[in-house]
């Protein structure tokens, strides 16, 4: 396991890169699929990873609570070295209820990750819905429990999300969420 902090290039504002990948649902999603959404929360995360793992229960919470935002897990990692990240392994999870986002989809190529600037897993991005043009207002921990075993107190993640929905800017600083490292294809 590599330890890394999230570092993406993208700034606030930043709309969001499009892409078209599979979900565990055997559909296909792009962004225009949460166009009817005030808010998307796209989370770079994967089956494996501890850290991720720990964040599980507050993404479903997420997912449940907020109608007005959407939560989209996206899994990169390299599923040849990592079979618990395949995308057979997300269907079971998200059938026996471990998962339970609005979305979780597989990219396989990698490309979508790299094009986020995406690091590690967890890594959160939260966009708001400009005129039908997602925009990034938040990048960063998705709470303050930075250790798998640590109970959080504060969420991060619920704040941006509560000014977003107020209509309030996102003023949060953008602290880098912590994970496993993405596993990434040799090229």
């Amino acid at each position: 396991m590599v330890l890394l902090d999230s570092d993406t290039d993208m700034q606030k504002g930043d709309a969001a890169p499009d892409f078209e990948l599979p979900g565990v649902d055997g559909n296909t999603y792009s962004l225009d699929d949460f166009s009817d959404y005030e808010g998307l929360l796209v989370v770079f995360t994967c089956n494996h990873c501890p850290y991720a793992q720990a964040k599980f229960g507050l993404l479903n919470e997420l997912a449940d609570e907020y109608d007005e935002v959407a939560v989209v897990g996206i899994n990169p990692n390299d599923e040849a070295e990592y079979p618990d990240d395949s995308y057979e392994a997300m269907q079971e999870w998200t059938e026996d209820g471990r998962i339970q986002y609005d979305a979780y989809l597989r990219d396989e190529s990698q490309a979508v990750a790299k094009e986020y600037g995406a690091v590690c897993t967890p890594d959160p991005f939260l966009f708001e819905n400009s005129d039908g043009e997602f925009q990034l207002v938040y990048q960063g921990r998705l709470d303050d429990a930075m250790n798998p075993d640590a109970e959080p107190t504060r969420f991060h993640i619920r704040e941006a999300i509560d000014a977003l929905l107020a209509g309030e800017e996102v003023d949060l600083e953008w602290q880098p969420s912590q994970g496993c490292s993405i596993k990434w294809k040799d090229d």
